[in-house]
């Protein structure tokens, strides 16, 4: 069992296409450490450089104490699962696990040992004289995931290994990921693009964009304290609203369109950095949730729209409504090492954005609705770099 340290990870390709930049990570033993970003941020260079499949150009890349560089792929000591369940067709689930240790020479009685242990722990002991064609996607995916634990390594690297799945089943499995990543006990490394994964598996969570690190804390810091709107527009699901609003001299108030909302005194305590912001536009965010609808008659302010679309998804409705506020877009902030500027679109034409709505609350398409706004939960950005506003 072991650490795994990135210190200035760098992976510049011939080409001079950079994938990950100066990435400092450090996963501690027995930590579940989930790497998250939209598709070509440079997760999976990352995990490859970890296992040794691609070549690391700058920084260092540490196994506890120990400098992992110049280290081949098979001294490593980690177990890799990838997308792909890659099990040998002609050879039994129990052939399948043990393949690793027959390739060592472990002797039989060893390997036996190891693979009805490990498939105790994934509860496939029943399917280990059945071939994998006669596996479901699931099951296959046990039997990838019991290679790979049979070997006992100090580092457990695991690359998007739900998404071949369907929905319920790669809630099903999340689940056996964690019991299993528990039970085994070392640094695993998991990268995926669905931020729900990320939420529910790790201990900490990092977010890639572009191959530079944004931010790496735990699941609930993210969605509470997003460093800036990338962050805040990619963990959450739907993800928070985000418009340029404007604040008052003396921070009592903030207009968002056409709307005037009050803030209380909580507001300036909990973002003391706001009071360099008086009087000048900022980012707001509002999360979907902290738009309850209202008749109107609560003590909370208010923020109006017109209802687009209704999705009824049970224990809640997702409310699409238009607004004459101008919307930020998270993906027009420019490279987070110059700046940049948040792209804004509305410009006072409606623009579409979400709240989630209790189902008891009837709303219809085509009405106006009035949503009472809390506050104390905006978020507020500054206009330029799309940096959170905090100290």
């Amino acid at each position: 069992m072991t650490s795994v340290s990135l210190d200035q990870v760098s992976k510049v390709y011939p080409s001079g296409l950079e994938a990950v930049h100066e990435l400092d990570l450090h996963v501690a033993d027995g930590e579940f450490m989930v790497v998250v970003g939209p598709s070509g941020c440079g997760k999976t260079t990352a995990l490859r450089m970890i296992a040794g499949l691609e070549e690391i150009s700058s920084g260092t890349l540490r196994f506890g104490e120990v400098v992992m560089n110049d280290v081949a792929p098979r001294d490593r000591d980690v177990a890799m699962v990838f997308q792909t369940y890659a099990l040998y067709p002609q050879m039994t689930v129990a052939q399948n696990i043990g393949f690793a240790l027959r390739m060592k020479k472990v002797p039989k009685d060893v390997i036996d040992k190891r693979i009805h242990d490990a498939a105790g722990v994934l509860g496939i002991t029943e399917l280990l004289g059945r071939k994998p064609g006669q596996l479901s996607g699931g099951q296959r995916q046990r039997v990838a995931m019991g290679r790979a634990i049979v070997r006992e390594p100090s580092v457990f690297l695991m690359d998007e290994p739900l998404s071949n799945l369907d929905a319920k089943l790669r809630v099903q499995m999340r689940a056996e990921v964690a019991r299993v990543q528990r039970r085994i006990g070392v640094a695993t490394i998991y990268v995926t693009h669905d931020q729900t994964e990320a939420m529910t598996l790790g201990h900490r969570v990092a977010v890639l964009r572009d191959g530079v690190l944004q931010q790496c804390e735990p699941p609930q810091v993210l969605y509470d304290r997003p460093a800036n709107i990338f962050v805040a527009g990619f963990i959450g699901s739907p993800a928070m609203n985000l418009f340029e609003g404007g604040l008052s001299s003396d921070l009592r108030s903030v207009s968002i369109g056409s709307q005037n909302i009050a803030l209380t005194n909580e507001v300036s305590i909990k973002h003391p950095g706001l009071k360099r912001y008086g009087g000048h536009s900022v980012v707001v965010g509002i999360r979907p949730e902290d738009l309850p609808a209202t008749s109107g008659q609560d003590e909370k302010p208010i923020f109006v729209g017109d209802v687009v679309l209704v999705e009824a998804l049970g224990a809640e409705l997702l409310v699409h409504f238009r607004t004459d506020a101008r919307v930020v877009r998270a993906e027009g902030v420019d490279d987070p090492n110059e700046g940049g500027v948040p792209t804004t679109e509305g410009a006072g034409d409606p623009v579409e954005c979400i709240a989630r709505v209790d189902p008891r609350h009837p709303v219809l398409a085509g009405e106006r609705i009035s949503f009472g706004i809390s506050t104390d939960r905006l978020e507020f950005f500054d206009l330029a770099t799309g940096e959170a506003i905090w100290d």
